[in-house]
């Protein structure tokens, strides 16, 4: 199984926790990391799974220079493809995921798992239910 790990993060803590995804499948799956700078439209059919992460932005949106536009542009094409969604917030919430998540659904994505969220750098729960959220992309 093939895995696009898509992640933005400005502080660390959003590739802390994207690590912990590809730490869980490291030898279960193939794993790709990549920059959302460097994907789009033309990769999804490339993938069985995708896990994409971004922080909460300003007013809790996704970080609008380079990870929402790259969604934007993908939204069309991820109906009925497996996916998670992570991040983290240093304020607010969670709003940010919430609509997130809705997007995804009303996309006809499936989410194999419920967003995981972590305020600033992910702890112990948050780590697990990573760990729950990785194993569901290949379950």
């Amino acid at each position: 199984m093939k895995i696009a790990l898509v992640y933005y993060s400005g502080t660390g803590n959003t590739e802390s926790m994207a690590k912990v995804i590809e730490e869980e499948l490291n030898g279960k799956a193939d794993v790709e990391i990549i920059d959302p700078a460097a994907f789009g439209p033309g990769n999804i059919e490339a993938y069985d799974a995708f896990a994409f992460g971004c922080p909460a932005m300003g007013a809790e949106v996704l970080e609008e220079d380079v990870f929402e536009p790259m969604f934007s542009s993908i939204e069309g094409l991820i109906s009925g493809k497996k996916i998670i969604l992570f991040g983290s917030y240093g304020w607010g919430d969670g709003e940010w995921m919430r609509n997130w998540k809705e997007r995804c659904i009303t996309d006809g994505a499936i989410l194999s798992y419920d967003p995981v969220i972590a305020n600033e750098a992910p702890d112990d729960e948050a780590i697990d239910s990573l760990r729950k959220a990785a194993e569901s992309l290949i379950a």
